[in-house]
């Protein structure tokens, strides 16, 4: 593992109107490191991550990426997130669109790869999330559990040098948690970068490489999974983690 940072936060600060929802973050993650953001809702962890991308603004701060702060102007941030690939709590398939029709879209419209090439890498990518044999399947003859998958194969086709996971099961029925687990699980042992915002507290002591738990829109502590968990040193970490019942 490198000790450059991949994705730096430096002071980063995000408001909505007059409502301050980040309150001036740092953190970086290493090449191949899981990072697991943690907190009640409405402490500020999606809002953080969706930064990491500027699909929200920061208001103060910067976002680098590479050591390259891509959070001024005039930076093309089209090119950037073709590096940081993006994971959502909804799908957003095109119900139109097959399993790999979705997948090769964007290979073909944002990095201009001939239809052959992106046939490949998409099978790959859906190789990799166990729905080879979907491919030609509808998103409305797919469970939740396999649509997210897909969105996950959309994305790992795009080749990023690191994902970021906003509550990817939160909208899943429970049975179905587990399939997109095991993907992110595979991901993470391949040598995937990923920050991961979620409730699922057990992923996150299983396969985190640091834990970061966020409230009111600071990082109260950060730490290794044995200790957030096992011997957090904040009372306010304490209370969240006692109220969350399957850590």
């Amino acid at each position: 593992m490198s000790n450059s940072p991949l994705l730096e936060v430096v002071d980063l600060r995000k408001s909505f109107a007059t409502l301050e929802v980040i309150k001036g973050v740092d953190f970086k993650v290493l090449p191949q490191e899981l990072v697991f953001i943690i907190g009640p809702s409405g402490s500020g962890k999606s809002t953080m991550l969706r930064c990491c991308n500027l699909l929200e603004k920061p208001t103060a701060g910067s976002v680098l990426f590479k050591g390259q702060e891509i959070s001024r102007p005039n930076v093309d941030i089209d090119t950037i997130r073709q590096h940081i690939g993006m994971v959502f709590q909804s799908f957003n398939l095109y119900p139109h669109m097959t399993a790999l029709q979705n997948i090769t879209l964007a290979l073909r419209k944002v990095k201009k790869v001939p239809t052959s090439e992106a046939k490949d890498r998409a099978m790959s990518a859906l190789e990799q999330v166990g729905l080879a044999e979907k491919h030609d399947s509808y998103p409305n003859q797919l469970s939740g559990g396999q649509q997210q998958r897909v969105a996950i194969a959309r994305s790992i086709a795009m080749e990023p040098d690191v994902m970021l996971f906003d509550e990817p099961t939160s909208a899943l029925d429970p049975e179905l948690v587990g399939g997109v687990l095991n993907v992110m699980h595979k991901l993470r042992n391949n040598g995937m970068t990923m920050i991961v915002v979620s409730h699922e507290m057990r992923f996150a002591q299983e396969a985190a490489d640091r834990v970061l738990f966020v409230d009111g829109g600071l990082i109260v502590e950060q730490n290794t999974p044995g200790e957030i968990f096992n011997n957090p040193e904040h009372q306010r970490t304490r209370e969240f983690l006692s109220r969350v019942s399957d850590h």
